[in-house]
């Protein structure tokens, strides 16, 4: 294990409502493109083309199936100098963020999110690829780590 994995760390875990937000934001715009395949065979009358929505609602469904999954492998961590994200199943990312390097802590709330009282955590740092996003999160509490992280940053490049 890696000393971002090892046992007996306590990782932070998102909202478990986040998997509705989740699979409603796969349904919809899956829903929509199967649909927009299936006008082809519709009107054209070729029967191959019907390949096409067949293929997109195998590939939704495969998305709606392992959405639950994905969800719970989401994670962080606050360690004594840097804040660790998790997430992935098949393709694991990890990123540390070192509290002195966040230039900005913002909160976003989407629509499907918002209905069920969940916001996002984005951090921004002087690297483009660090760009973290925590989904998920209770509104309340991904306020109270926003006021935690910046008051963190602020004392780290006060140290600086």
């Amino acid at each position: 294990m890696t000393a971002f994995a090892a046992a007996g760390e306590d990782w932070q875990r998102i909202a478990p409502r986040y998997v509705w937000v989740d699979l409603i934001t796969v349904l919809i715009p899956g829903a929509i493109v199967t649909g927009a395949l299936t006008i082809a065979p519709l009107v054209s009358r070729i029967a191959w083309l019907w390949a096409l929505p067949g293929a997109a609602f195998v590939v939704v469904v495969l998305l709606l199936a392992f959405t639950p999954r994905r969800v719970r492998a989401i994670g962080y961590r606050l360690r004594e100098d840097d804040l660790v994200f998790r997430r992935g199943i098949m393709w694991h990312r990890i990123v540390a963020v070192p509290y002195g390097r966040m230039q900005l802590v913002d909160v976003s709330r989407g629509p499907i999110a918002r209905a069920f009282g969940l916001a996002e955590l984005k951090f921004v740092t002087a690297a483009v690829t660090t760009g973290v996003v925590i989904p998920g999160l209770p509104e309340a509490d991904a306020e109270a780590l926003r006021d935690r992280l910046v008051a963190l940053a602020e004392s780290r490049r006060a140290a600086l």
